[in-house]
């Protein structure tokens, strides 16, 4: 294999992990960053955040390569996804099989550093990541399944931190859910035309003419169950003010949305990274200002 057989072939591997398109580390990350912060009360370990942080960058690149191997029969089909690397037959699918085991292997050996709780909820999260693809064939949203899949980081991050999982642990998933709804719908939308056409099920087809409505709904929901989640743990007035700009951010994406075009839906759920950060930084100033006390 010369040099520039193998560059290719690297750079298959990196586009069939997503490693180009870094929002989808970011959207798996935000949550767990949330709940480190919190568990670590604004101090946490930072060899365990480390832990965390590549382990998110290896399961998302797993599930990546999972998905694109549960819907090898159907991404040729829809613009979006028809020149990835499996159906331009850059990568085979004995190679993605290899490459997601080693993933998969590599974060959970990472996993083994933390405490028996943490691995118990890591199985839990593989579990989740390697069947969200085969729920677009019969779950009405499957976007409240990655939701879940996407927020197993929160429990897992408690858990390797204090031991436990507290009952707030469990309120930002089910926040993370609404989340994922609303950004995945975003999504969703712009591939609507071809998912109805090859039979895939997705919340912008399940909403119809209601999924913009379905989207703010959701990001309300977010909010509200982040301000319930700050209220439990009596968090200050930097917490919300992070919040605050959380809603900013979801205003803006009704005015990407509402017309319905892709390029915008597309802009919109790439912006999603910000509504993370918003909800991160209002923790991070929250304890900030708490320790300066």
């Amino acid at each position: 294999m010369n040099l520039q057989h193998l560059n290719k072939k690297i750079d298959a591997y990196e586009r069939l992990m997503r490693l180009d398109k870094p929002i989808g580390i970011l959207l798996l990350l935000w949550p767990t960053l949330w709940a480190l912060i919190i568990a670590g009360q604004g101090k946490p370990d930072w060899i365990i955040v480390l832990i965390f942080i590549t382990g998110t960058v290896l399961m998302r690149s797993a599930g990546c390569v999972l998905n694109d191997l549960a819907d090898h029969r159907f991404d040729g089909l829809v613009e979006r996804t028809k020149h990835r690397p499996l159906i331009t037959n850059e990568v085979s699918k004995k190679e993605a099989y290899w490459l997601a085991a080693g993933l998969c292997i590599a974060a959970f050996g990472l996993v083994c550093l933390m405490n028996r709780l943490t691995i118990y909820l890591s199985v839990a999260a593989l579990f989740l990541a390697a069947t969200y693809p085969l729920t677009k064939r019969f779950f009405a949203i499957p976007q409240a399944y990655l939701g879940i899949a996407f927020g197993m980081g929160i429990p897992m991050a408690f858990a390797a931190i204090t031991g436990g999982v507290p009952s707030v642990a469990w309120l930002l998933m089910v926040a993370n859910v609404f989340w994922a709804i609303a950004y995945d719908t975003e999504y969703a939308m712009i591939d609507r035309a071809d998912d109805l056409k090859i039979g895939i099920k997705s919340s912008a087809i399940t909403f119809g003419r209601f999924d913009v409505l379905a989207v703010m709904l959701c990001y309300m929901l977010t909010i509200l169950l982040l301000i319930t989640a700050g209220q439990q743990l009596a968090l200050g007035y930097g917490f919300y003010g992070g919040l605050v700009a959380a809603v900013v951010v979801a205003i803006h994406h009704y005015g990407l949305i509402k017309g319905r075009e892709k390029s915008q839906c597309f802009k919109a759920f790439l912006h999603n990274n910000w509504f993370g950060f918003a909800a991160f930084a209002g923790l991070a100033v929250h304890y900030l200002m708490q320790y300066q006390q």
